[in-house]
């Protein structure tokens, strides 16, 4: 495994100081750039506004007054002409009608024009307008109606040339101004145009650069960073995780590398303890075949010369008892009682110690005939005590039945041994707790205190003194063996009552179903003895 972090790239060299910060200013700069745009834009649509606005609402409307202006005019000139000519009255129509037309828009132009210029060219219009009237139009009328002399038709040419020359001056005019505006308009609409063009260019090109950025300042320095906490993660943890970048992300690595530095002391903690644990195993290995060789000893060659102790002591007893004084027999009594108590607790000792040693055949058992099995075994002891065991119908659990056997006679033992004046009754139920069977045992005993619930669980612990009642108290301390080596538990239940209740917990069938263990009630006593009569017919046979 490599100790050392890869080499960082030449572009992997970014700005130390905080991502914040350059965030916070990178937005400034798009800020200031956007704003900049915006004021440019801005100026350019004032601009075509007002362009605008002079061309529609000024200069278009100018020249049309401007247009029928000329033609009110011209229609005043003409109908003067054919009333000179003809001298009827309807000629005159079309020069009072261009009279009152020539007013109108006279005052229409005063309304729009601005310029200096378009008014001093309106204003020579009216001029030359009015010495038309003077010097030629209102004398014909006159002369005309009056049946006089007519004027001279030239100096009315003449005058009439100047007018049409100032009018076609000012139209002119407000045409080359009708076109510079239009021009204005196209050159604002053109700057609106591309200032919209380059904010969308540089809008782009600010997007790029950030995202450009964004990936050399905080993508980059992320990916190396995510595949050093790979490389960790898939087993190289001696790799140091060193990242680069703004500051943010260099703390997540800082984090990152006391992370794995812890977990790397942890792991060579666990490995130590690992190692600690699989030499207890060894240990515990060579402990229990020397355990397996002491009960090996214990089971051969500690049982024979015991047994030699007890024949011999019995065979005093039966040849000289009665020959030497009394204090002598109670001597061969004791010896041969320590002895027989020697041997039973050997046995038991060899039994507990095997219990869990070796794979059993567990099977599928049905608790009520195991019970029925050790109630067998203990008919001498229920015959003796006049005891009564009953029991509902039990489940079936999956246990060795040898063994099993075992902590059913222990406990039916127990409340036959440990009983008060009135007969012994015990009584074993059925209750299913999720996962689970709860045996009871209770009987009508003497009863236990809750103090000792745990102590009569411990190997060698009494409650009451070897000359009340035999034993070797082991009993328990083996049930609690037995049945956690089936995977379960024992313990002692207050009660309120007199009598004791030992509760046996016993993992359920993955099929079993919890069916009512109340129906059935079973009761177990000692099988009769049969009478001498019967006993010598059976002889007989």
């Amino acid at each position: 495994m490599s100790g050392h972090g890869t080499a960082p790239d030449d572009d992997a060299v970014v700005d130390p100081r905080s991502l914040r910060r350059l965030l916070a200013m990178s937005g400034v700069v798009g800020l200031v750039l956007l704003l900049l745009a915006t004021v440019v834009a801005g100026l350019a649509m004032t601009g075509l506004d007002r362009d605008r606005t002079a061309l529609v609402d000024r200069l278009d409307p100018a020249a049309l007054a401007a247009s029928r202006l000329h033609s009110a005019l011209l229609d005043q000139e003409t109908g003067i002409r054919g009333y000179a000519l003809a001298g009827l009255a309807t000629f005159l129509d079309p020069y009072r009608a261009g009279r009152a037309e020539e007013t109108r828009q006279e005052a229409a132009l005063r309304d729009v024009l601005v310029s200096t210029e378009t008014r001093r060219d309106l204003d020579a219009v009216e001029s030359a307008a009015a010495q038309w009237h003077g010097l030629y139009a209102d004398p014909v009328v006159a002369a005309t109606g009056a049946r006089t002399a007519l004027p001279d038709a030239g100096t009315g040419k003449a005058a009439f040339d100047r007018v049409r020359a100032a009018t076609d001056t000012l139209v002119d005019r407000l045409s080359a101004e009708r076109d510079a505006a239009r021009a204005a308009v196209d050159r604002a609409a053109t700057t609106v145009r591309i200032v919209g063009i380059l904010v969308i260019v540089l809008l782009a090109i600010g997007l790029a650069v950030l995202l450009s950025w964004l990936r050399r300042v905080v993508v980059r320095p992320t990916e190396r960073l995510a595949a050093e906490v790979r490389e960790v993660a898939d087993g190289d943890v001696e790799r140091r995780v060193a990242a680069q970048g703004p500051r943010e992300i260099t703390a997540l690595g800082r984090d990152v590398e006391a992370m794995r530095r812890a977990l790397v002391a942890e792991m060579a903690g666990i490995e130590a303890a690992r190692h600690e644990l699989e030499e207890a195993g060894r240990e515990l290995e060579r402990s229990n075949s020397d355990l397996e060789q002491f009960a090996y000893v214990a089971s051969h060659d500690l049982q024979e010369p015991l047994r030699k102790v007890t024949s011999f002591c019995q065979l005093l007893h039966r040849r000289y008892s009665g020959q030497l004084d009394e204090r002598a027999d109670q001597y061969i009594e004791f010896a041969v009682d320590g002895a027989k108590r020697m041997q039973v607790l050997i046995n038991d000792l060899l039994a507990f110690s095997r219990v869990g040693r070796s794979e059993g055949n567990a099977e599928v058992v049905d608790t009520g005939a195991v019970l029925d099995h050790a109630v067998e075994n203990l008919s001498g002891t229920l015959e003796e005590s006049d005891g009564e065991i009953t029991h509902d119908r039990l489940p079936r659990v999956r246990a060795e039945p040898v063994l099993l056997t075992t902590v059913f006679q222990n406990l039916l033992g127990n409340a036959l041994k440990f009983r008060g004046d009135a007969p012994p009754r015990v009584h074993v139920s059925a209750d299913r707790d999720g996962r689970r069977w709860l045996l009871r045992f209770s009987d009508n005993g003497l009863g236990i205190e809750p103090e000792y619930a745990d102590r009569i669980f411990t190997i060698f612990q009494r409650l009451h003194p070897k000359s009340a009642y035999p034993g070797t108290g082991i009993g328990l301390a083996m049930c609690r063996k037995i049945v956690e080596h089936h995977g379960g538990s024992i313990w002692l239940e207050e009660t309120a009552g007199p009598g004791s209740t030992f509760v046996v917990a016993l993992p359920a069938l993955e099929d079993d179903h919890d069916d009512d263990h109340d129906d059935d009630r079973v009761t177990l006593r000692a099988p009769e003895v049969p009478n001498a009569s019967d006993q010598q017919e059976e002889a007989r046979v």
